[in-house]
C-alpha cells in the first residue's frame, strides 16, 4: 500500500527525497531563514561604530608618527628613558598577569565548585577593580603599603617595601587585572560537564591525574585568555600607578612617561612611546590567538 503524505514547503520536500538538497529555494524562504534580521543594516552600524571608536583614532596615530623621519622616531622611542620604562612596564605587568593567571584561577575554581557564606559577597567584589577609579585605587594601595599603612607598618621591618618600589606597581597591575582572570574562567567552569570527571574516577584514574589528564587541559585555553586579557590590561594601566609609585625614576612605566612627555608639550615624543606600547598590545594579541589556536588541537576528540 502506497504511504501518503502531505508536504508543506519546500523544506520538507527535501527531507522527503522529492527535490535535490541542492535546489534554488524561493527567495523569500531564503530571507526568512536568516537567523539574524536586518544583517545588512546592522553590519554597516557595526563597522562604522568600529571606525568611528577604534581605527580613526590608530589611523591618526599613524598619520601623525609618519610626519617624523625614522631616525628621529627611533630616537625617541629607544632612549635610555623610554627601554627603562619599556621593561618595567613589561616586567610588572607579566609578573601580575602570572599572579593572576594562578590566582585567579584558584579563586575562580573556589567560586564555582563550593559553597560557603560569603560567597556571593566574595564573588561581587572580583568586579570591584572595575567601579572603583584607578587613582583612588592606587591611593588606598600607596596608603595601605606605606611605611606607616595599615599593611606597610609590618612589611616594613622586614624588608617589603610595598609602595613607591618596583614591588608596590605590580601590587597595583595585580588588582586591576585580576577580574579580566576570573571573569573569564567562571563561565567555563560552570559548563564543565562533570561526567567526564566521574568517567575518569569510575576508570581509577585518582584525582590529580584527573584534574591534570581531563580538567586542565580544558580550561588551558581560557586559562591563558583571561593571562592575555590581564596583561593588556595591565600594559596600559595610569592611574593606580602613578600614585603608588611615588613618581620614581625606578619605577617609571611607558604610560607614565608618555604623559609626562605631554605635560612638557614633548607631542613628539608622546607618541613614539604611544606607538610602541600599541606595538607590543598588537604583538600580543597575534600570540594569544596562535597558542589559543595550538592549544585548541589537544581539544579535538
Amino acid at each position: 500500500m502506497k504511504e501518503e503524505f502531505l508536504i508543506r514547503s519546500p523544506e520538507a520536500a527535501v527531507e522527503a527525497g522529492v527535490i535535490s538538497p541542492s535546489a534554488e529555494l524561493p527567495r523569500h524562504r531564503r530571507a526568512a531563514s536568516n537567523p539574524l534580521p536586518g544583517l545588512n543594516l546592522t553590519l554597516g552600524f557595526t563597522v562604522f561604530y568600529l571606525t568611528i571608536i577604534v581605527l580613526l583614532p590608530l589611523a591618526a596615530l599613524f598619520l601623525r608618527a609618519a610626519h617624523l623621519s625614522w631616525t628621529q622616531l627611533w630616537e625617541l622611542a629607544t632612549n635610555e628613558r623610554a627601554v627603562a620604562a619599556y621593561e618595567m612596564s613589561l616586567g610588572a605587568s607579566l609578573a601580575a598577569a602570572l599572579i593572576n593567571a594562578v590566582f585567579g584561577s584558584l579563586l575562580a575554581w573556589v567560586l564555582v565548585r563550593y559553597r560557603f557564606p560569603g560567597r556571593r559577597l566574595l564573588d561581587g567584589l572580583i568586579d570591584f577593580p572595575f567601579a572603583l577609579p584607578t587613582a583612588v585605587a592606587g591611593l588606598t594601595l600607596a596608603n595601605l603599603f606605606s611605611e606607616h599603612g595599615w599593611l606597610g607598618q609590618f612589611l616594613t621591618p622586614l624588608g617589603i617595601h610595598g609602595a613607591f618600589s618596583r614591588l608596590g606597581v605590580i601590587i597595583a597591575l595585580t588588582f586591576v587585572g585580576l577580574p579580566f582572570a576570573v571573569r573569564t574562567l567562571q563561565p567555563v567552569l560552570l559548563n564543565l560537564d562533570r561526567e567526564v570527571e566521574e568517567a575518569a574516577s569510575c576508570l581509577g584514574a585518582s584525582r590529580f591525574r584527573t584534574f591534570v589528564s581531563v580538567i586542565a587541559p580544558t580550561l588551558f585555553p581560557t586559562v591563558l585568555t583571561g593571562f592575555g586579557l590581564s596583561f593588556a590590561r595591565a600594559l596600559g594601566e595610569y592611574g593606580s600607578v602613578k600614585f603608588i609609585s611615588g613618581n620614581l625614576p625606578r619605577t617609571e612605566i611607558a604610560p607614565v612617561l608618555m604623559v609626562l612627555r605631554l605635560d612638557q608639550y614633548d607631542y613628539t615624543g608622546a607618541i613614539a612611546v604611544a606607538l610602541v606600547l600599541m606595538l607590543f598590545s598588537f604583538a600580543l594579541l597575534f600570540a594569544l590567538n596562535w597558542v589559543q589556536g595550538w592549544a585548541s588541537k589537544f581539544q579535538q576528540p
